[in-house]
């Protein structure tokens, strides 16, 4: 069993995202897109590659003229220009054209690392993603943002850099850490808070099994999310306007994260800044004290923070960070809150004052 959606970019037909239960259509899929008289290389970090690289080599080797790898060492730390040079130097070394493929396979590092690599690399060169984390799949692997941090600045250099293809093999999640999957969540939950009620009531209902694991309804959920995504990096590619709705939770997360020395996972530092982007909804009379409550009960279903325990920073601190938010205009942070459950704005008009009181609830010891 299968699903696929089809991904279009400025109007036209771009990708597809395949949802499949394990990597046995890949060579197929590849072969359909004209790939095989090429050279490819699979990018990685290592953790994933001590599961996946071995079978994928041997599955793409038989296909392309020449295959060879690139493993990175795993963590957000990776993810900067210095190893983004390291592949250029890879590709160079093994005779790379633009007429070759790269593969990212892993999490949202890889696939961002991957892409920026490829979006640059001799002007541009083909790349397929194939997510094996639940954040990946339901969320960076979709929609063509490519990047790398800058020094203390996330995702501050990078383009917008279409895949060839999305291939996601679900199996891959029941290899996840607990804290991993569970950090993938968080992207499941913002997409239904800003975008759809149904699915967060969903989500909801349907927790027990989603924790499980079961096929059926992670096949169901990622499906659910993937067409949110889609339908929102379709009507805006470039983020000019409602694609920034997908930052919900990201101007006090990134800022978390950042302080945290990414101790914290990207999708804990979301569910915090949701539960701080939640609160002044509620403060400035948006959403009722009720929703407000049910996104907090609904990321502790899925063992996500919701308060900022033991955390060295102050809540001064954490809003001086978000002034090195990518997403500054005019000197002015840009805002994600919710109108009501199910639908989000963007707004410039959140004062500092305002921020600063929603991080000190996230600190604050009790909720």
């Amino acid at each position: 069993m299968s699903k696929t959606i089809m991904v279009s970019y400025e109007g036209n037909p771009c990708y597809t995202i395949e949802i499949q239960k394990d990597f046995c259509l890949l060579p197929e899929k590849l072969k359909a897109l004209g790939y095989g008289n090429q050279k490819v290389c699979i990018i990685s970090d290592s953790n994933v590659a001590a599961f996946y690289l071995e079978e994928l080599k041997a599955m793409l080797a038989s296909q392309f003229i020449y295959c060879t790898s690139f493993v990175f060492e795993a963590g957000e730390s990776s993810k900067n220009t210095d190893t983004v040079g390291a592949v250029y130097q890879h590709l160079i070394q093994h005779q790379f054209d633009r007429k070759d493929l790269l593969v990212a396979l892993g999490g949202g590092v890889v696939g961002d690392l991957a892409g920026f690599a490829a979006a640059t690399y001799l002007r541009g060169i083909d790349f397929i993603q194939i997510p094996t984390t639940l954040l990946s799949q339901t969320d960076s692997s979709i929609g063509g943002k490519t990047g790398v941090d800058f020094m203390q600045y996330k995702n501050m250099v990078g383009a917008f850099y279409m895949p060839k293809l999305v291939y996601m093999n679900l199996s891959a999640l029941k290899s996840l850490p607990a804290r991993q999957f569970f950090a993938g969540t968080a992207e499941l939950i913002k997409h239904g808070f800003i975008k759809d009620a149904a699915y967060t009531q969903f989500i909801e209902n349907q927790s027990d099994k989603i924790i499980a694991q079961d096929y059926d309804a992670m096949e169901e959920t990622i499906y659910q999310s993937c067409l949110i995504k889609r339908d929102v990096v379709e009507r805006d590619p470039k983020e000019q306007g409602e694609r920034a709705l997908l930052n919900f939770g990201h101007t006090i997360g990134h800022a978390v994260e950042k302080l945290s020395d990414f101790k914290l996972s990207h999708g804990e530092c979301v569910a915090l800044g949701m539960v701080a982007a939640a609160y002044l909804s509620w403060k400035r009379g948006n959403i009722k004290r009720e929703e407000f409550d049910q996104l907090k009960n609904i990321l502790k279903e899925y063992k996500l923070p919701i308060v900022l325990n033991a955390f060295s920073h102050t809540p001064k601190e954490i809003l001086a960070a978000t002034k090195l938010d990518k997403k500054m205009e005019a000197g002015k942070v840009k805002f994600i809150l919710l109108k009501t459950l199910g639908e989000a704005y963007v707004t410039k008009d959140v004062t500092d004052a305002e921020i600063l009181e929603a991080i000190s609830y996230i600190a604050a010891s009790q909720m």
